[in-house]
Parts: C-alpha cells; sequence; structure tokens
C-alpha cells in the first residue's frame, strides 16, 4: 500500500512539473513577429492601415494570453500557440493584400497620368474655341498658365510614381485632375454661351 501511495505521489509531482515548466512557445513568437515585419516591410502600414492595425492588435491579444500563462502555476500554452499561428496566417493574407492593393494603386495612378494630360490637351484646344475680346484674351492667358501648372504637375507626378511615391502621386494627380476638368467646364460653358449669342444677331 505504502508502495502503491509512493507511486501516485511521484506521478502527481511528475505532472505539476510537466504543467508549470511547458516550454515557452518561442518559435511561435519569433514567426508571428517576423510576419509581421514582412507584413510591414510590403507597406500594409501604408496601403492597408486598417488591417496593419487589426493584425497588430491581434499580436497583442496573443502576448497578452502567452503573459497570463506565464504567470500561472500551471502553464498550458496550447490557446497562445493558436492565436499566434492566427496572426501569423493573418499576417501572410494581410501581406499578400498590401501587394494586390499596390498594383491596383499602380494601375490607378497610370490612368491618371493618361486622362489628366488628355485634359489638358482637351483644355488647349477649347481656348483655341474661346472668344477673345479684351477680358477675354486676358482671362484665356491666365487659364493658359493654370493648364501649364497642371502639365507640369502630371510631370512631377509621374517623377514620384517612379520613385514608388504611389499615395502622394496619386493625391497630385487627383488635385491636378479635378483643377483641369474645372477648367475645362468652365471653358465649354463660355464657348457655349458666345456661340448662342452669335446665333441670336
Amino acid at each position: 500500500m505504502k508502495t502503491k501511495y509512493t507511486f501516485i505521489s511521484a506521478l502527481f509531482i511528475a505532472i505539476i512539473g510537466l504543467s508549470s515548466c511547458a516550454e515557452l512557445p518561442q518559435a511561435e513568437v519569433d514567426a508571428a513577429n517576423a510576419a509581421i515585419e514582412q507584413a510591414k516591410a510590403a507597406g500594409a502600414d501604408v496601403y492597408v492601415a486598417d488591417q496593419f492595425q487589426a493584425l497588430n492588435d491581434s499580436m497583442a491579444v496573443a502576448m497578452t494570453s502567452l503573459e497570463e500563462q506565464k504567470s500561472k502555476f500551471f502553464k498550458n500554452y496550447s490557446k497562445t500557440v493558436e492565436k499566434l499561428n492566427a496572426v501569423t496566417e493573418m499576417a501572410g493574407q494581410v501581406t499578400a493584400n498590401t501587394n494586390e492593393a499596390i498594383e491596383s494603386l499602380k494601375a490607378e495612378i497610370e490612368f491618371a497620368i493618361t486622362e489628366v494630360q488628355n485634359l489638358v490637351v482637351e483644355g488647349r484646344n477649347l481656348i483655341s474655341e474661346a472668344p477673345r475680346g479684351k477680358e477675354g484674351a486676358t482671362a484665356l492667358v491666365a487659364i493658359k498658365a493654370e493648364l501649364d501648372v497642371i502639365e507640369s504637375a502630371v510631370n512631377e507626378s509621374n517623377a514620384m510614381y517612379q520613385n514608388g511615391e504611389l499615395k502622394p502621386t496619386m493625391e497630385k494627380l487627383s488635385a491636378a485632375r479635378e483643377k483641369a476638368s474645372a477648367i475645362n467646364t468652365e471653358l465649354t460653358e463660355v464657348i457655349s454661351k458666345y456661340k448662342t449669342a452669335s446665333n441670336r444677331k
């Protein structure tokens, strides 16, 4: 009987030893951190900022779980490992989404460059059709100068695009497109009113 109790005690102590000395999931922590860094290197913090923030939040939850288990006498890192593995998987998806967002933005920039260039050409053609007159001539000179500025902005945007400054490039192009569209709309209205007035004479 004494031998039986001794065996049970030894087994209980062994179980306690194994539980209290559960191995820290350092490999999973390192893998999750590396995956997050890879996502950041891809530009996730810039191009899919919300997803990158959610990724960091998930990692924070996993590390909280890790610290909670470290403070316990009976440690069990199984749930923590699940969370860390989920973070690693999530980071891979965020990286993929980042690459997709970048390719989509590049296509949008290339389209915008062509669009604004066409708007500038259209604006110059409209200037040639616009009524001159004393006040009109002065206004057209100012409009031509504005189109020159827009054209310069397109050239600058193209250089920024080649340097990989995608978001600033798109912002610059959007402003140029808005300005060029407004100029062309104004010129079209002036020409239309002039033609209508001329036909009435």
